[in-house]
């Protein structure tokens, strides 16, 4: 769950959640609040995603984006303060187990080569822990040829 209190500066010193993509397959989220605060970028500009009563939001993750080769990509999104109303959205990620390994599909890359390197989900979970939210940086790092 994320809150988000209102906040008079917000449109030049508060940040709600710094621009990132989300390291899990696949995100549901719930926007509780008819506020809007979540936003993604595309071709560079933010552009706002407006609530819709009862609707789930879904953002594919990095991992989705590695078992696909890139054919799916990860969103960047990032989470902004409203000046007046507070912003209440429930979240919830889904990843494979961490037995299992992230990596490109064997059934995508046979025509291809991989984009991407193959980590057990422990590693991988390593891997993430050890970064700070910055934009689309631990995509680069799964890169083969970055």
């Amino acid at each position: 769950m994320n809150y988000y209190p209102p906040c008079a500066n917000a449109h030049d010193k508060v940040v709600g959640l710094t621009p990132h993509s989300d390291a899990a397959g696949l995100t549901l989220l719930l926007q509780v609040s008819p506020v809007a605060g979540l936003q993604i970028r595309r071709n560079g500009k933010w552009f706002p995603v407006m609530p819709l009563s009862g609707a789930l939001v879904v953002n594919i993750g990095y991992i989705l984006e590695i078992l696909t080769n890139g054919r799916y990509k990860s969103i960047e999104h990032k989470a902004v303060i409203n000046a007046k109303e507070e912003r209440i959205s429930i979240a919830a990620f889904h990843s494979p187990s961490l037995g299992k390994t992230v990596g490109p599909l064997a059934e995508i890359v046979d025509k291809e080569t991989p984009l991407f390197k193959s980590l057990s989900m422990q590693e991988y979970a390593k891997l993430v822990f050890s970064q700070k939210l910055n934009g689309k940086s631990i995509i680069e790092l799964m890169k083969l040829n970055p």
